[in-house]
């Protein structure tokens, strides 16, 4: 990529990353601290992917994504997943209109922007696969006819990591899915005490203005196809996928008897979309490792499947990443 068409790709990129700022100094008169989710969601939106967070309750992972809709102005949904909830439910079906003598499509909830799926979990495997062809096709299927869902799309699903009982855990090829999976921890202390003078309140009524809209993101979208992703860059992502599935050949044999399977292909596309949009995150029309690095872990932590014998260890994901990361030579 030329100089010239680098300082052009800037200049582009300049007029278009300009509601990243406003987006993130809105949502902080909301969500104080919680950095890391606030930016993976941004990412996600601009790379067209999903979220999965998982955390214990109160972290404000709600406020946040209600937050971040009202911000792009766009329709919001929260779904509450339970146990006897029914595909009907988030989708939509068909009912029958005795005056026509024909049958109706009443749309569900799924036909949004930004959905929120809570506690994804809490409801069985029939439901969570309803969201499997609106995640992947960005479409929905009611009777015999499908319907388009508006872009953007993104379902942003939490699980609580602590109340396992009655839970259907969700199989690995809708995680699979989800571009990243973001773990909220509790904030620091500083930002609990700011949180406590803030929030502490009866009567809490902080408003948020609209600061883009659909059309603005979608347009953000075309400028970080074109963010230049240089040969050396794409083969460091895809060595530090292959060294999810054949650690040997990267110096880390100790690493094969601790992952039963690796990274799935999904993962290299995520790592190189993501990372683009992470440049333009960053006001750059070209994808340097620390972009790849910087949505690697969110990206790579739920698509490596620890073995019986990294479990007993009490060896994470996280640990296994960061030896990649530190053993793959960087370009």
């Amino acid at each position: 990529m030329s100089e010239v068409d680098l300082a052009k790709m800037k200049d582009s990129i300049e007029r278009e990353s300009i509601f990243v700022n406003d987006i993130k100094s809105e949502i902080r008169k909301v969500i104080i601290g919680q950095d890391d989710l606030i930016d993976k969601l941004l990412i996600a939106i601009l790379s067209d992917g999903h979220v999965f967070l998982e955390g214990v309750p109160g972290l404000a992972k709600t406020l946040t994504i209600k937050t971040l809709a009202q911000l792009i102005d766009t329709k919001f949904q929260r779904i509450q997943f339970t146990p006897d909830l029914l595909p009907a439910d988030i989708l939509g079906t068909l009912i029958f209109n005795p005056k026509e003598s024909s049958f109706e499509v009443k749309k569900g909830p799924i036909f949004a922007n930004i959905i929120l799926a809570d506690e994804i979990n809490r409801s069985p495997a029939k439901v969570q696969s309803a969201l499997l062809e609106a995640m992947q096709e960005r479409q929905i299927t009611i009777g015999e006819e499908s319907y388009k869902l508006e872009a953007p799309f993104l379902v942003m699903a939490t699980q609580n990591p602590i109340e396992q009982e009655g839970t259907y855990p969700l199989p690995e090829a809708q995680v699979d899915r989800f571009m990243f999976k973001v773990i909220v921890d509790y904030p620091q202390q500083n930002d609990e005490l700011e949180i406590l003078r803030r929030m502490g309140k009866i009567n809490t009524d902080i408003r948020v203005n609209p600061v883009i809209n659909p059309e603005q993101i979608l347009n953000a979208r075309k400028v970080v196809d074109q963010i230049h992703i240089a040969d050396n860059i794409q083969q460091y992502i895809v060595s530090l996928v292959m060294a999810t599935r054949n650690s040997d050949k990267y110096g880390l044999k100790d690493l094969s008897t601790l992952i039963t399977y690796g990274a799935s292909p999904r993962a290299t596309i995520f790592l190189a979309t993501a990372s683009k949009a992470q440049a333009f995150y960053n006001n750059r029309g070209f994808v340097i490792p620390e972009d790849v690095r910087a949505v690697g872990k969110a990206i790579l932590r739920h698509r490596i499947i620890l073995s019986y014998e990294a479990e007993a260890e009490e060896i994470t994901t996280e640990d296994i990443i960061q030896r990649i990361f530190e053993s793959v030579p960087t370009p």
